[in-house]
């Protein structure tokens, strides 16, 4: 059985796309295959996951040796089992950069797109068998879109996303504008949430001047509800670095309908960061970045002490 699976706190892509693929290779190419996730869905996904009627997919804590995996919507070691190049790797599928050391036992299909989101990818690949893809595969792939792309307003949106997107929407029935902001009310109510949780809920791993950051994003429609949370927030992230290996957080809470991201400055090596990479001007424990969306094309790019 080949376990499908993304990168650690599953995300919407990183939740629906093994479901995705893992459909396509049971139904279409008849090979046994089964989604996993590493840890507990977002509150987005988790809504995508009712709203379709999906079975939320089985959560793993490593991968087997000689375990046969597909690796979606990631390629960095880092976000991925530690035994990962102990296990059997046959394929990628992804739209991030290259991160380099997973190795293979064998020559595999890597693919690796400039778009937004991982299910686009997927539907160019499935071609003409989407046609048979069942409701539930097709709202995934919508869903994920919409929120890679945060419903187009992400500056990793292309053409051919949003085609895809409003071609799986006229297939579905579905109005985008009022669909999306279902999924980002979803996104938004994080209130279960411990202020760990929230920190680690869409974070990914990045060094810099030598130090080791959790770059941690958090997109809703209501930053005020979070940012009310940001002095508890703000003490939890010296636990949350230790735990994990990290020498500081970063987080930006992205505000999607004004576009613009809300930056928590807790000390004077992240007020360096916010100054030298944004041109910003800092005075506060917060400062307001407008226009900045995307953690992969304007957050990490950008960074610099």
């Amino acid at each position: 059985m080949i376990k499908v699976f993304g990168h650690t706190s599953p995300d919407t892509d990183s939740t629906g796309s093994p479901i995705i693929w893992a459909w396509y290779l049971n139904e279409v190419r008849k090979t046994p295959a089964q989604a996993v996730l590493q840890g507990e869905p977002n509150t987005e996904a988790a809504w995508m996951l009712t709203r379709w009627n999906l079975d939320k997919p089985d959560i793993i804590g490593g991968v087997e040796k000689g375990e046969q995996c597909v690796i979606v919507d990631t390629n960095n070691p880092a976000e991925l089992p530690a035994a990962i190049n102990d296990a059997d790797v046959i394929e990628i599928i992804d739209h991030h950069m290259l991160a380099g050391g997973i190795k293979t036992k064998a020559p595999i299909n890597i693919t690796i797109r400039p778009l937004a989101c991982t299910a686009t990818i997927m539907h160019d690949l499935i071609g003409d068998d989407m046609a048979r893809a069942p409701e539930g595969v097709k709202g995934a792939m919508l869903t994920c879109i919409l929120s890679d792309t945060l419903e187009f307003r992400s500056p990793t949106t292309t053409p051919h996303d949003r085609a895809v997107a409003e071609k799986l929407a006229a297939d579905l029935g579905v109005n985008i504008i009022d669909y999306a902001a279902q999924m980002f009310a979803a996104k938004s109510d994080v209130s279960a949430f411990s202020d760990e949780a929230l920190l680690r809920m869409d974070s990914k791993e990045y060094e810099l001047g030598g130090k080791k950051l959790r770059i941690s994003v958090l997109e809703t429609t209501a930053p005020a509800t979070l940012l009310a949370r940001k002095d508890a927030l703000v003490a939890a992230m010296p636990g949350v670095a230790a735990a994990d290996g990290a020498d500081e957080v970063l987080l930006f809470v992205i505000d999607i309908l004004r576009e613009e991201a809300t930056l928590l400055v807790p000390n004077d090596f992240v007020r360096q960061i916010a100054e030298t990479s944004f041109q910003a001007s800092v005075s506060g424990d917060t400062v307001v970045l407008p226009g900045i969306m995307s953690r992969k094309k304007q957050i990490i790019p950008a960074l610099a002490v």
